[in-house]
Order: C-alpha cells, then structure tokens, then sequence
C-alpha cells in the first residue's frame, strides 16, 4: 500500500506550484478580468445575414465610440459583444433621441447589410456591485455552515474542529487555485476570458463538490478509528486513504469527462463556466485525499503549532 502520509511534504509543494503563481498573479494590479456582470456594461448578440468578418466590426464599433468593445465570434454569422453601458434615449428640444442601441444597430445596418439583436443584457454599476457584495457574502457563508457542520457530525471524535477546519482548509485552496488561474489567464488572453456571473456560480459549486469528496474521506477514517483502535493516527488515516482513492477518481473521472465534452462542443457562451468547473473539480479531488487528509496528520504531529504562536508560548509558559 502507497504511504500517502510519509510523502505528504510532496503533495504540499505540487500544491504550492499551482498556488504560488497564481496569488501573485491576483495580488498584482488588475489581478482578475472581470466581465459586465461585475463591472456595469452591455453584452449583446447580434447576426448578420451577410458574411462579416470580425475585424471589420471591431473597426465598425470603434468608429462608433466604443474602443473598448470585445467582440467574439460565436459562428459564422454571429458574435457576442461586449462594451460600457449604452445610452438611453433623452428628451431634447427637438423630442425624444434614439437610444445608442438603435444608433449602432442603425450604422451596423448601413454598413453589413441586415442585422438582429438576438440577445441584449444591460448591468448597472449599481447592480454590479451588489453582485460582488452578494458573492463574497456566500462564499462567507458557506465556508461557516460547512464549518459549523463537520464540527458537529465529527463530534464523536478527538479534537473535531480539526476536520472542519480542514475541510475549510481544502475549499480555500481549490477557490485560490481557480481564481489564480483564472487571474493568469486573464492577462494572457483578456478578450477570451472574463469573469461573469456564472463563475461566482461554478465557485460555488467546486466548494460543494470539494467539501463533499473531503467529508466522504474524513468519515472513512473515523469508521476505520473504531475498527482498528489502538493503531497509529497517521496508519488509520493511511488505511482511509488507500480505501477511498479509487471510488474517488472514478466518480470525479466521470464529471471530468463530461465537462471536457462540453467544453469542446458547448459554444463560447459557457466555456468560462465549464473551465472553471473543470479546474476546480480536478483540485477538489486531490485536495480531498493530498491534502485535507494531510493536514489533520500534520496537526496530529504537531506540524501547524507555528502558525498560532502564542498560544504555543502560552502552552509553554503554563507548563513552566
């Protein structure tokens, strides 16, 4: 049987290579690329009748004011485009302006021939705030109630808030390693990849399934404390391991699949969403067996004192 534990340091530093270049990459400024949902914007889909290539309509929206404009194309005839919040019509002298929306579909008529908006979404700053706000306070949230939870279901145990806090431990780390990867991603290629709504939603989902997989692996090793009581921490935890490796892979092998397959074939409009998925569900399942396990091994053996410092003197000083 594989020693999961004696090569625990390993697991900690291929963790570290994932994680170090990507914190750098979110400390810096513009660390991430986010999209309307988060900045305040319009995204819009149009289709051409004609053939339009797409740096002719980059040149047309630059003309029109709007530089800024991302534009992809989606199929032949169709491109999603992205660009600051249009402006509504005004009441002037003369009665009531168009819209900008109106004033660009007009020119892109006038210029590609005939055109539809198939899809228009419209963020306010307002709006777009509320959503960072709203975000932030789930991830919070979520992070409480799962805490919360393994204290009490582990309770039956030694010390049970270490496998909460670990558990805690692991979501972070696989939250960190798709933010900085996204973060890196951004800056490689800023017009593919923006952060929209949607990514808040996959986040989400990778904390959920990471926690699921992490307390499927802690159960195995409080059952195993009752079969084989007497033996060591670090081979009770070993034995764990070794038993729920293999459904683990196979059950994350499955999702993996299915998000590579609509990754291909699933268009542009969720390819952020499924990549995410796709990191954050590949990170989940090594984090759930490499390294929540580890941690409680580490803070069995004492390993974590240094990162509570004064409650260590405090420990020495009462022993004195």
């Amino acid at each position: 049987m594989f020693d999961f534990v004696r090569n625990r340091l390993y697991f900690y530093l291929l963790s570290a290579v994932f994680l170090v270049p990507g914190i750098i990459s979110l400390a810096l400024p513009g660390g991430l690329n986010p999209g309307i949902d988060f900045t305040s914007g319009t995204n819009m889909t149009i289709q051409f009748d004609n053939p339009v290539d797409v740096d002719q309509l980059r040149s047309a929206f630059d003309q029109l004011g709007h530089s800024e404009a991302v534009i992809q194309q989606s199929t032949d005839n169709t491109f999603v485009v992205r660009t600051k919040p249009l402006a509504q019509p005004q009441q002037t002298d003369s009665g009531v302006s168009s819209s900008e929306q109106q004033q660009i579909q007009d020119a892109l008529t006038n210029q590609f021939g005939p055109m539809q908006v198939l899809n228009l979404d419209q963020i306010s700053p307002l709006v777009a705030e509320q959503i960072v706000r709203l975000a932030v306070l789930a991830v919070a949230a979520a992070s409480v109630f799962i805490l919360g939870y393994l204290w009490w279901a582990f309770n039956k145990v030694s010390h049970p808030i270490r496998y909460g806090t670990t558990a805690i431990v692991a979501l972070l780390h696989d939250a960190l390693i798709v933010l900085g990867i996204f973060s890196i991603l951004g800056r490689l290629f800023p017009a593919e990849v923006e952060l929209e709504s949607t990514f808040i939603v996959a986040v989400l989902t990778v904390i959920g399934f990471s926690v699921h997989d992490t307390i499927v692996v802690f159960d195995r090793v409080r059952e195993n404390f009752i079969r084989r009581s007497g033996e060591r921490f670090e081979d009770v935890v070993n034995h764990s391991l070794a038993q729920t490796l293999t459904r683990s892979l196979n059950t994350s092998l499955t999702v993996i699949l299915t998000l590579v397959v609509l990754m291909l074939f699933g268009g542009v409009t969720i390819r952020t969403f499924v990549l995410a998925l796709l990191i954050g569900i590949t990170t989940g399942t090594y984090s759930s067996i490499f390294i929540a396990s580890m941690l409680l091994v580490s803070w069995h053996f004492g390993e974590l004192n240094w990162l509570w410092p004064f409650r260590r003197r405090a420990t020495v000083a009462a022993t004195a």
